[in-house]
């Protein structure tokens, strides 16, 4: 049995469905009640990282857990749910953290993270880390505007990021559940090409099949739509890697090839998928 933390997420969904399909039990802890799943596989629960203990009766007997860290990490309290994961007999952690914790680590918006990591791999517990670039699905904040006004707003328009598609790193988490040998390892996971915004604006024009126009935000701009539903520290610090990337942050990694034994896969499989969407 394994437990998905975060499963109405845009990877915990995915996983959810990959362990579910392939046949595991799964139980899927989300903080609000979800839509029910049709699943006899799945076991939806509602339960809270920032409330460890509501987690631990939904823990008995798993074989592993996928924990997504909410927020940027600020204020979970890792030691206790190490506990909690350490009381229950957890025997597989695989923790969704980020690539700026390899790349910025001395950023403070990335901090609580690092801090995280640490405490888990100081455990009992066979942790795996993976570290994404960002989502692919970020895009989901252009549906609204391509569907009503086929505008698309992002700053570092010709910024091009190795951008990476949820549905991969759920892939990959699945498998280092399931699998034997990835405990004590550190999975970067990128798509596989660098893609600027604008470059991502034309992948969804032509799938809508009608020109959008593209808009460059500011800096400052940008962050203040960021700011609305993410903290200010974060947001400073996701607009330094989309502006100023490093060459790491650039760099498409091998990680997800490497444990899936196949490509990555590119923005446009991700807007295929979803055009519905942007429709």
């Amino acid at each position: 049995m394994f437990v998905v933390i975060g499963a109405t997420g845009n990877v915990g969904r995915e996983l959810v469905q990959v362990l579910s399909e392939a046949g595991e039990e799964v139980v899927a802890v989300a903080r609000k009640a979800a839509a029910p799943v049709s699943s006899s596989k799945v076991r939806q629960v509602q339960a809270d990282v920032s409330a460890p203990e509501s987690l631990a009766p939904h823990l008995r007997g798993a074989t592993g857990v996928f924990l997504l860290i909410p927020g940027g990490g600020a204020g979970l309290d890792a030691r206790a749910l190490r506990t909690v994961f350490e009381a229950a007999g957890v025997k597989r952690l695989v923790v969704l953290s980020s690539m700026a914790v390899g790349t910025r680590p001395s950023a403070p918006s990335h901090a609580p993270l690092r801090d995280i990591e640490a405490v888990f791999r100081d455990s009992s517990l066979r942790c795996t880390f993976l570290r994404p670039s960002g989502f692919a699905s970020n895009a989901f904040a252009w549906a609204g505007p391509v569907r009503t006004t086929r505008g698309v707003a992002a700053p570092f328009a010709d910024v091009a990021l190795p951008v990476v598609d949820p549905a991969d790193i759920a892939a990959v988490a699945a498998r280092v559940l399931v699998e034997e040998g990835h405990a004590g390892k550190v999975y970067v996971l990128t798509g596989p090409v660098a893609i600027s915004p604008r470059q991502q604006a034309a992948v969804l024009s032509e799938a809508v099949g009608a020109p959008l126009r593209f808009m460059e935000w500011s800096r400052e701009e940008a962050l203040t739509m960021m700011t609305r539903f993410m903290p200010a520290p974060v947001a400073e610090g996701t607009l330094d890697i989309l502006g100023t990337p490093t060459d790491d942050e650039r760099r498409v990694s091998p990680d997800v090839e490497r444990v899936l034994g196949r490509p990555a896969s590119p923005f446009s499989a991700w807007v295929g998928r979803n055009v519905a969407a942007f429709r």
